[in-house]
């Protein structure tokens, strides 16, 4: 039986449940997908520590450490509770709870590994939540348009945004907020059908509205941005109103209710503050998205890049990121090619929706929340000096609304206006070179399906950090015992050298390394005090790699012989020199 016909055999109240449910199964399957298969990385192991109570602050500096010393605050301790758990978050990191909270109980479901806290457990909880942003996803679709086949295209595309599995597949607080970014827009939404109506806000929606937002909050304080982006659309609905000559002023029903939302995400943004203000270490742990200035050229315009370049991976990535110079050629060009394609259709889409009464006002909210957001990133960057668009995971604020409107666009192409069937403007959005829109809609599908194994097969958005295979590397050139020095700052720091660490203990290979944590504040000279004065304390020979060492070369080192690391690979972020130390 073919499929068109299988459909048409079920009953009608079957189709969406069934649908809604392939989608959630597809999503679940490539999200756990090689879920274990990518070392963790820094910030991963900052939720590992803090999840369960422990401190980075209990790691030995200035001394050699075996790699079971170090890795001591990610093994699980029964004693360790809630209030641990805020007490070295508050106090050593510049994030909020409520996901860290979240991640202490679940953790408590799974067995250790080597003694070690299950990664699958603390990924696995991350990738759930970005599950269930599938049907999260079309629900608020069908709350913005009312249709169907929009908030079906929305879950499909959500299923296998590369963008969207990349946070799922990480044990971080990204996939949560998004839940909280749908909610919130959610109610944006209702409340935009309201103005337009000029009815009163209902009193569940605007407690409703405040509590998302403060949960929001809680769980990533960039979400604020999510919250001034919302008002920005509002500012702009109210100036919409404003020029209608129709009795309404902004101080009528729904805005008074909506000022009482806002005055209430606002008190509940407030309440963070002491705990920033009071916090010793944050400041450290946000300078790597300070700008370097002065900036001319390519560096004063590749923030607009990146955020572009993040855009683009939501709903395509390919083998960019290959370690095969052919491949990522190849991966580029289809890019492009894809890209040149697709994006007149998508816009195309975009503008017939605009034209349609019942749509236009709901693309200019979703439009207004992506282009919102950008522009406040790229003010904080270009005013503020901080680059938030190097981090590509921050784009969680508006990811959700730029998916609906993929989706909008992409019903445009499936199933467009009667009016528009065989116009110029129906051309655009339903196929271009021979593709007509279903066919269109399928292809653009199968890109992000394709992209979505790029990503859990680590060929896209790759890890920062290889530990995996600086361990290997290790492993092939130091037959004698091995020291590992980093100079460390903060956290950050004790997470890279966790992560060679972990290889060795969950790998059990030799060699047994031990660990120089040289700790550094203003000045550079006191890691290259504290690896001078361990050297002396260390019997020859031995292998001497300063792995991410910014400091000056201590005078012990130069009785070791430099290795020619030029002929060396390279290893995304670990930059080492290996020194042998040989016996007087």
């Amino acid at each position: 039986m073919r499929l068109h016909n299988w459909y048409a055999s079920l009953p009608p109240s079957w189709l969406d449940p069934l649908l809604c449910f392939i989608w959630l199964v597809v999503g679940i399957g490539l999200r756990l997908a090689n879920l274990t298969a990518k070392p963790p990385w820094t910030d991963e192991f900052s939720t590992l520590v803090f999840s369960l109570g422990n401190s980075f602050l209990s790691v030995p500096l200035d001394r050699a450490i075996a790699p079971d010393i170090l890795l001591q605050p990610l093994q699980p301790q029964p004693s360790a509770d809630v209030q641990d758990l805020w007490a070295h978050l508050s106090y050593e990191t510049n994030h909020p709870p409520l996901y860290f909270v979240l991640t202490h109980w679940w953790l408590k479901l799974f067995p250790t590994e080597q003694g070690l806290v299950s990664l699958w457990g603390a990924r696995s909880l991350a990738a759930l939540f970005g599950a269930a942003s599938i049907p999260a996803i079309y629900t608020f679709s069908w709350l913005t348009f009312r249709s169907r086949l929009v908030s079906h295209l929305a879950a499909a595309m959500m299923v296998v945004s590369p963008y969207g599995i990349f946070l799922a597949q990480e044990a971080r607080h990204y996939t949560l907020a998004i839940l909280w970014v749908i909610a919130s827009l959610s109610c944006l939404v209702i409340a935009t059908r309201h103005i337009q109506k000029r009815t009163q806000l209902p009193i569940w929606l605007m407690l409703s509205w405040v509590v998302i937002n403060a949960l929001g909050i809680a769980t990533h304080y960039f979400f604020i941005f999510t919250i001034g982006t919302e008002a920005l659309v509002l500012i702009f609905l109210g100036w919409q109103h404003s020029k209608q000559k129709k009795p309404h002023h902004l101080l009528s029903p729904p805005w008074q209710r909506i000022y009482t939302v806002f005055i209430g995400s606002l008190v509940a943004a407030v309440i963070w503050l002491p705990v920033l203000m009071g916090n010793l270490y944050g400041s450290k742990l946000t300078e790597w998205i300070q700008m370097e200035y002065p900036r001319v050229g390519i560096a004063w315009i590749s923030p607009i890049f990146q955020a572009l370049g993040t855009c683009i991976t939501m709903i395509s990535l390919l083998p960019v990121e290959s370690p095969q110079l052919l491949v990522v050629i190849a991966s580029g060009l289809v890019m492009l090619i894809f890209f040149i394609w697709a994006v007149p259709i998508l816009l195309g889409g975009i503008e017939v929706q605009i034209q349609q009464p019942e749509t236009r006002i709901m693309i200019q909210v979703l439009a207004g929340i992506a282009i919102g957001a950008i522009a406040l990133f790229l003010s904080f960057t270009y005013f503020f000096g901080i680059d938030l668009t190097r981090g590509a995971r921050y784009n969680f604020v508006y990811f959700p609304s730029i998916i609906v409107l993929i989706a909008a666009s992409l019903a445009a192409c499936w199933h467009p206006p009667k009016e528009l069937v065989g116009t110029e403007q129906g051309k655009k959005s339903t196929g271009r070179w021979g593709i007509n829109g279903k066919k269109a809609v399928i292809l653009i599908w199968l890109m992000g399906f394709v992209s979505a194994i790029t990503v859990f097969c680590n060929l896209g958005y790759q890890k920062y950090y290889r530990p995996d295979l600086f361990v290997q590397l290790i492993q092939q050139i130091s037959p004698v015992p091995v020291l590992i020095a980093t100079t460390q700052k903060t956290h950050v720091h004790i997470g890279e050298m966790m992560g060679i660490a972990r290889e060795f203990k969950l790998g059990n290979s030799p060699p047994n390394p031990l660990f120089l944590l040289a700790h550094q504040d203003q000045d550079p000279n006191t890691s290259s005090i504290a690896l001078e004065n361990t050297l002396k304390t260390l019997a020859r020979p031995f292998d001497l790699w300063l792995v991410n060492f910014h400091a000056p070369i201590a005078e012990a080192v130069k009785t070791c012989v430099i290795s020619d690391t030029q002929s060396l690979p390279r290893v995304d972020g670990y930059e080492y020199l290996l020194f042998h130390c040989q016996e007087s």
